[in-house]
């Protein structure tokens, strides 16, 4: 096996909160907003449908197949050359995904800190601090976790806390004024961040305790749910939806309304620790992913080799995922949430699905040697 290394179903619940939600809590409520208006925060409940669905659809495939990976059983389920295109497929979307959380993190930080550093710098920076943490395996990303999550829920609900004298609940009234379809709208962007759970289907083969993989896996697809919904509506009470609708990052320009007896104020760097870290996990996640699932579709003996040589591609590739901040946002506005969802949930399932007959077919041409033995 290529990777020895085995974290446990808790840590596995930390890295999915963390990845998901580095990257959502920022921008899901500005886009949630333009869809879903005052009933944004139903949106991360519809969304979350997704999420629920993909875990067991991930814990299902893990059953027929314990000890492999979705890049592995892909060959397995579908045959050498389908499987091997159907990993490709995987693997591209990790890739892609890997990119665009390389450029979501140097543009921020460009534009709202280190406006005079070149971009570049910014996101080399970051995928080489993730590369040491990639290179020292699986149980060291499942550890860096267990140490972020407890700072990064901490942080989070403190900033919710100290926005309470200015929210204003009367905002989220009249609720489904317009039905169902405003929230829902509102829920592809959400359920694009859910379907991103598929990536368990690379750690539940290396987990100390299996048979509490799907039990973890739904507890923090809940956990997320409850902070997405409570994110949305923090940022509901105290802007409305029509100007939430115009923030890029709502969340970070909440902090800034933080004021209390003029000495504990402008808080984004709060909000900027929380998105640092999150975006650590996140990226070392995909990052990991990534070269695990190269080095089994290779067929490799070791995915550390690839580390180094993917990091580069990871940065360089960042600066030409998008052309600039806008583009890039109406790419995850108006495309991702389809070709994310569908390659994540749709094809595992279909997977799944020829997994079930392949195993009963199999199970029937058994029994039929058992009777004509017995014969």
């Amino acid at each position: 096996m290529i990777e020895k290394g085995k974290i446990s179903a808790f840590q596995m619940a930390s890295l999915i909160y963390l990845w998901v939600l580095a990257t959502a809590v920022l921008t899901i409520p500005g886009i949630t907003a333009k869809f879903a208006e005052r009933d944004m925060w139903l949106s991360p409940i519809f969304g979350s449908l997704i999420g629920f669905l993909t875990v067991f659809i991930m814990c299902q495939l893990h059953k027929y197949y314990p000890n492999q990976t979705i890049i592995q059983y892909s060959e397995r389920i579908l045959g050498k050359i389908p499987g091997k295109a159907m990993g490709f497929i995987f693997l591209f979307l990790i890739f892609h995904s890997d990119i665009l959380i390389v450029r979501d993190y140097g543009e921020l930080i460009a534009t709202a800190f280190l406006t005079k550093t070149p971009l570049m710098v910014i996101m080399g920076s970051l995928v080489l601090i993730c590369a040491f943490t990639v290179r020292s395996g699986l149980e060291a990303v499942g550890r860096t976790a267990n140490v972020i999550l407890p700072l990064y829920i901490f942080l989070l609900v403190l900033i919710m806390v100290l926005l309470i004298k200015d929210m204003y609940p009367k905002h989220m009234l009249p609720m489904m004024e317009n039905g169902l379809l405003p929230p829902l709208m509102g829920a592809a962007l959400p359920q694009t961040w859910f379907s991103q759970s598929f990536l368990i289907s690379m750690l539940l083969p290396f987990l100390r305790d299996p048979e509490n993989g799907m039990k973890w896996g739904m507890f923090s697809i809940l956990a997320i749910t409850l902070t997405l919904m409570a994110t949305n509506l923090t940022i509901l009470f105290l802007y409305g939806a029509k100007t939430t609708a115009d923030i890029t990052y709502p969340l970070m320009s909440a902090a800034r309304h933080i004021s209390i007896a003029h000495f504990f104020e402008h808080l984004e760097a709060m909000v900027m620790a929380i998105w640092v870290t999150g975006i650590f996990i996140k990226l070392s996640l995909f990052y990991y992913v990534l070269v695990l699932g190269i080095a089994q579709w290779l067929n490799l003996s070791d995915y550390k080799q690839l580390v180094l040589p993917f990091g580069f591609i990871s940065a360089v590739g960042g600066l030409w995922a998008a052309p600039s901040l806008q583009d890039m946002n109406h790419f995850l506005t108006n495309i991702y949430p389809f070709y994310g969802t569908l390659i994540s949930t749709v094809f595992p399932g279909l997977m799944l699905i020829v997994a079930v007959i392949r195993k009963k077919l199999m199970g029937a041409d058994e029994d039929c040697s058992l009777a004509d033995n017995r014969t």
